[in-house]
């Protein structure tokens, strides 16, 4: 590394020197030395005499003009990171030249070439890499963006907004010009130029404007984005009828493509997807798959009014942005489907990734007040804590009061770049609310804990509740002022009937200590918190298995079932970690499982509630994580519970099995969880499991059915195990993302072997190390097996930390979600410690390490 990398801080935010009010692009497309063209409407912000600098890295800079003149060479510096022009106009007009190669790009960021399609990444900074720019979301400008291409190689060229224009040249060459009448920041620009098979499709407004959908897919694969098309219909509909926002342009297009290091990118106008997140068919998609698409175009869709519409002031408001969108794609898919699965789904990521991103090195605040590298902070925090802030004030204000925020913020707001403080103000503003104890949710970093203890008198019939919160000290956070926490809650006898304490079920925790008082309650009640996951704490009480069971049976509240469920398996494995003993399944919990296994509920909550924790849920609780230990106490429950309800779990596998050819249905998509669930029980008892296991395998009319029967035997180390895995690599071999969920199957395999077959399947011919999906496919999977990554002879560790060197300067950003297994090094044993360090000091010492790795290792290494 030739220098540092410096960190930026919130705090010293000034607003731009320069605006730009216009961008004409054109873009001279050619696979090594693409020719870029930029002509920029300048204009001075204030009465200052600062030159302009623009940001610009790989770029070679090849004419510069000022209103139509050359600028004479003393009159600008060009560096590796920037172009800075002296001159003292207050307005003028800047034409610049210059040429980049998209083929080298391999880091996925700006304009690159892959599989012969060119395509665009720019959020965060990655338009500095395609010229030289104001690369900041506070600068708003009009785009119109000219491309020319090779027409028989390249048919489509796209780009943002409406196109205007598009005529043949000479040389087999074609032309398109797209204007977008919005101004947008630079990380919204999109240009894509390849030959696709193209759906299309269109939607009318409610105020019955017709707008043209299309979607770009690679060809062949055209059977594959019915279900994305339907979902982008389906957004639409859903914004104007629940949140009253409408599209705002005259086409919207989606592109799918292979090479991609996010999920997908929200451009105005022109969506560029991670083809994962658009292709679908039963045949090579799984149900999850299918509610991932919904899910994920959901999402992009909404970003045209939360992130395009109103965009961010700076990156540090990225959350402003991202954790309300992730809300609303959180409601869209709630609306469409589960409800209860939903919720029970995202509390699921939050514990068991979010928790332990917020005890380690790298915590930071929904809104971080310092950043080294940009693409570092796209976390589980910004994105999914941010969600659950957003989620509480719409528990704080219900429905009708939220919509009145949410319009009063589009008023003050709309084509502006904002901040979260903004957003907090107008639904303080809108309700006539006092959110100032609210917003160290956005300013502190860390997970609150929330003692829960209560008393009853029952002479006087009074229920005494006595809640207490405490916030463990992060990096630069070492006090934390209390949260305003929103508690729901509910009440039930011993029986199992609700009881009404209360006209009110919500609680407000806004102090360190806070007593209430229930008065008239003829008997001691069992008291569900937490309904609904209602903030993102971890919660410390007393309270009885008995107890747990009763609102397992009976709360009201589905998530809180769950939870009751998995408290009890929780206690269980804990109790067999800190004791050193055997696991003691107890009649009363064997009974209760029998119970829910055939309850009259939803599958696919009788599938959640029976599904173990997770290793990493479990190690959240462990200031020294016991690996081996979770390990032993996890495979024994999953035995002893397989064993104890073998029957039963029988009887629902065949309960479960549809004679119906394939549905995306919500009834028909829950069987199959829970069938699913049943196998892998039934996958522990060896021998006896194998005709389940294949017919299921053998039968499947979907990737659903066929995939669970090979992950259950896989994951079981069931004797049927490779013979599964190469029947499905036969079908399947050459499907590109079907084939990483057989990589992510292996990865996962929690056997002695793991390691050394990680390392012989990255030299299987369907997996490239140039290629994001297939990196974390299979080893961004096999970090998440907690078990084989942490052996302790350290070979885990190795693999890891040569594939990051491997990507250090040809994709740093997929290289830096690699290291993120590395973060929470201190929280293991001192010889997995140690083998560990060794990896981060010798990531360290590379002598050109990228600013996304430096900054993850620096804070993994400060003492």
């Amino acid at each position: 590394m030739t220098q540092l990398p410096k960190a930026k801080y919130r705090k010293d935010y000034q607003e731009p020197e320069f605006a730009i009010t216009d961008v004409d692009l054109t873009f001279n497309l050619h696979p090594t030395e693409t020719r870029v063209t930029s002509v920029l409407k300048v204009v001075r912000q204030g009465d200052h005499a600062k030159p302009l600098v623009l940001d610009g890295e790989q770029l070679t800079l090849l004419s510069l003009k000022v209103d139509g003149e050359d600028v004479a060479e003393d009159a600008y510096q060009c560096n590796e990171h920037s172009l800075t022009l002296n001159t003292s106009l207050k307005s003028f007009t800047l034409e610049i030249e210059n040429s980049i190669n998209p083929t080298a790009n391999e880091a996925l960021e700006g304009l690159y070439l892959a599989e012969d399609t060119f395509c665009t990444q720019c959020e965060a900074e990655g338009f500095r890499r395609i010229t030289y720019y104001p690369d900041r979301p506070d600068v708003l400008a009009k785009f119109t963006t000219t491309i020319i291409a090779d027409k028989a190689e390249f048919p489509y060229l796209l780009s943002n907004g409406n196109r205007i224009k598009q005529l043949d040249l000479d040389n087999g060459k074609h032309m398109a010009t797209w204007q977008d009448p919005f101004p947008k920041p630079c990380y919204l620009f999109a240009l894509v130029a390849g030959n696709f098979d193209v759906l299309r499709d269109e939607f009318t407004t409610r105020e019955g404007r017709t707008v043209d959908l299309e979607l770009f897919v690679d060809k062949g694969n055209l059977d594959r984005a019915d279900h994305a098309m339907l979902s982008l219909k389906n957004a639409m509909k859903w914004d104007e009828e629940r949140f009253d926002l409408v599209y705002d342009l005259d086409i919207y297009m989606i592109v799918a493509v292979d090479f991609f290091n996010m999920g997908a990118m929200e451009n105005k106008g022109l969506n560029v997807f991670n083809a994962k997140y658009v292709l679908a068919n039963p045949a090579t998609a799984t149900d999850q798959d299918f509610l991932n698409v919904e899910s994920v175009i959901g999402h992009e869709y909404f970003h045209n009014w939360t992130g395009n519409r109103v965009t961010c002031r700076d990156w540090f408001q990225l959350s402003l942005k991202e954790g309300l969108t992730v809300f609303r794609d959180q409601e869209f898919s709630s609306d469409l489907g589960s409800r209860a699965v939903n919720r029970i789904q995202d509390v699921r990521v939050i514990r068991s990734h979010q928790f332990a991103e917020d005890a380690g090195p790298m915590a930071h605040p929904i809104r971080p007040d310092k950043v080294v590298q940009m693409n570092n902070f796209y976390t589980v925090t910004v994105y999914n804590k941010g969600a659950e802030v957003i989620r509480m004030i719409h528990t704080l204000l219900g429905e009708s009061g939220f919509q009145k925020g949410m319009k009063l913020y589009f008023e003050r707001h709309d084509g502006k770049a904002v901040t979260c403080e903004d957003f907090v103000q107008a639904m303080e503003d809108a309700n006539g609310e006092d959110f100032s104890r609210f917003r160290h949710w956005y300013s502190q970093a860390g997970t609150p804990v929330v003692t829960a203890e209560q008393s009853y008198d029952k002479d006087a019939k009074q229920l005494t509740l006595v809640l207490k919160q405490e916030t463990a000290s992060t990096p630069g956070q070492e006090q934390k002022a209390p949260f305003h926490i929103p508690v729901k809650w509910s009440a039930y006898s011993e029986q199992g009937a609700e009881l009404s304490l209360s006209d009110n079920n919500l609680l407000h925790l806004k102090e360190n200590e806070t007593t209430f008082t229930f008065d008239n309650v003829a008997e001691k009640p069992i008291l569900s918190l937490f309904d609904n996951f209602s903030a993102p704490v971890k919660v410390k009480r007393t309270i009885s298995d008995d107890e747990l069971r009763v609102l397992l049976a009976h709360s009201k509240d589905d998530f809180s079932r769950w939870d009751a469920a998995q408290s009890l398996f929780t206690r269980m494995i804990e109790k067999g970690i800190n004791d050193h003993s055997a696991i003691e399944l107890s009649a009363q919990t064997i009974d209760a499982c029998r119970n829910l296994l055939q309850a009259n509920t939803d599958p696919a909550l009788k599938a959640l509630a029976l599904t173990l924790p997770s290793a990493s849920t479990i190690a959240d609780n462990y200031e020294t994580i016991p690996v081996e230990a979770i390990n032993t106490q996890l495979k024994s429950l999953k035995t002893q519970l397989a064993v104890a309800l073998e029957d039963d779990f029988s009887q629902l596998l065949s309960a479960c099995k549809s004679e119906k050819a394939y549905q995306l249905v919500g009834d028909e998509i829950a069987k199959r969880q829970l069938k699913q669930v049943c196998l892998s029980y039934l996958a522990e008892l060896g021998d006896a499991a194998t005709d389940k296991l294949t017919e299921q395998f053998d039968q499947a009319d979907n990737l659903t059915d066929q995939l669970g029967a090979m992950q259950a035997g896989v994951w079981a180390n069931h004797s049927a195990a490779e013979s599964l895995l190469n029947n499905f690599e036969q079908q399947w071999r050459g499907e590109k993302l079907v084939m990483d969920k057989w990589f992510s199957t292996q990865a996962l395999a929690n056997n002695e072997a793991t390691v050394e077959r990680v390392k012989d399947l990255m030299t299987h011919p369907d997996f490239s190390i140039k290629n994001p999906n297939r990196v974390y496919s299979l080893l961004a999977a096999f970090t998440q097996n907690q078990p084989q990554f942490h052996k302790t002879d350290g070979a885990g560790y190795e693999l890891i930390g040569s594939v990051i060197q491997q990507l250090n300067t040809s994709n740093p950003q997929v290289a830096s979600r690699l290291l993120s297994a590395f973060v929470s090094w201190r929280r293991y044993d001192e010889k997995r410690q140690q083998l560990m360090r060794d990896q981060l000091e010798s990531l360290r010492q590379l002598p050109n390490l990228a600013s996304d790795l430096f900054e993850k290792i620096e804070s993994c290494l400060t003492e």
